[in-house]
């Protein structure tokens, strides 16, 4: 389903073309044998979930402190810091949306290197482990959707989508079939890889020194008003975002384009998570660069990313003809909410 672009030149080139489609083959679609296989498996497996307490304990901070920055946020902070804690959210959820989403976990455009290191500092920012980890993730989401093999199962619960997963031990599923992924074209691109050696120290200089120093010496915030704002509420409101398209966005909502999958169209998950929130879209057509039809008032994404192809920084835009999606509507659509 991919569109791949014929390139001239040596054999080299062409091989590369096949790979790089074969390690999209693994999640442009759900496995559906593997996934009742896994089912199947599950059901015989002595599991038992196992809770990473430091984990838990670290979230129980991040939100105290989140609380105590809405606080500051509505009583102390000036008007520059609630506008710069915006632009922050803004831009550290597109590293997440353009970058780690619909780059480098689903090769759905191509971008040149100075559009990459923005993706990457944008990432980093957000905090959701190195782009690699997070693209692993999302293509095992993909390839085996509410199987015990994906990462943040809606079928272990709402909460356990939302934000639970990160609350506890891998299943053994998700490791054994993560570990056969091919991740090649992510270990081959220099960003990803520099991100990844040096990942602990740019999250603590560009999540959370920056955010906070520029407030306090551009126009004299409080450094504990700006830490509060800018780094930890901004942080932990893109967490929340971004998790609501693991949980709104398989639960409330509406099946226009596949009605047979948990996944829907949430617009206010759209709004939070700037763009993201066309979910039966994305899950019934992974490959297009857009993710939902949306327009680009809703998907600033998708807005980003032709803002770079403007300037010469992304080709290759992957996109589902319109008379496909048309097709698919008119064979799969219909249900107008979600039945889990």
């Amino acid at each position: 389903m991919t569109v791949v672009t014929k390139t001239s030149g040596s054999k080299n080139k062409y091989q590369k073309v096949e790979r790089d489609q074969a390690i999209s083959d693994q999640f442009l679609s759900a496995d559906l044998e593997e996934m009742e296989r896994l089912q199947e498996e599950s059901k015989k497996m002595k599991y038992r979930a196992a809770v990473v307490w430091r984990n838990v304990i670290l979230f129980i901070f991040l939100h105290i402190g989140a609380f105590w920055g809405v606080y500051h946020m509505f009583t102390e902070a000036k008007w520059a810091t609630v506008a710069w804690t915006f632009g922050l959210w803004v831009f550290s959820g597109v590293g997440i949306t353009a970058g780690a989403h619909r780059l480098w976990a689903h090769r759905s455009y191509k971008a040149t290197l100075p559009a990459r290191i923005i993706l990457m500092i944008c990432q980093t920012m957000a905090f959701q482990n190195d782009i690699i980890e997070w693209a692993r993730d999302h293509r095992c989401h993909h390839k085996w959707t509410d199987t015990d093999a994906d990462p943040h199962n809606t079928r272990r619960g709402f909460f356990f989508a939302h934000m639970g997963w990160l609350l506890m031990k891998k299943h053994p599923q998700v490791k054994e079939n993560g570990g056969k992924l091919d991740l090649s074209d992510l270990f081959e691109d220099p960003v990803c890889t520099f991100q990844r050696k040096y990942y602990l120290p740019l999250v603590a200089l560009i999540c959370f020194l920056l955010p906070t120093a520029i407030p306090v010496f551009l126009w004299g915030e409080s450094a504990a008003v700006a830490y509060t704002t800018a780094a930890v509420f901004r942080y932990c409101w893109t967490l929340h975002a971004t998790w609501c398209v693991n949980s709104f966005a398989h639960y409330i909502g509406y099946k226009p384009y596949d009605r047979t999958i948990t996944s829907v169209e949430s617009v206010w998950t759209t709004l939070v998570a700037v763009g993201e929130g066309g979910h039966n879209f994305h899950h019934t057509f992974p490959q297009d660069y857009r993710a939902s039809e949306y327009s680009i008032q809703y998907n600033w994404t998708r807005m980003l990313i032709d803002t770079f192809a403007a300037l010469g920084w992304v080709y290759d835009r992957k996109i589902v003809a319109d008379e496909v999606i048309q097709r698919q509507i008119e064979k799969h659509g219909g249900l107008k909410s979600h039945e889990h």
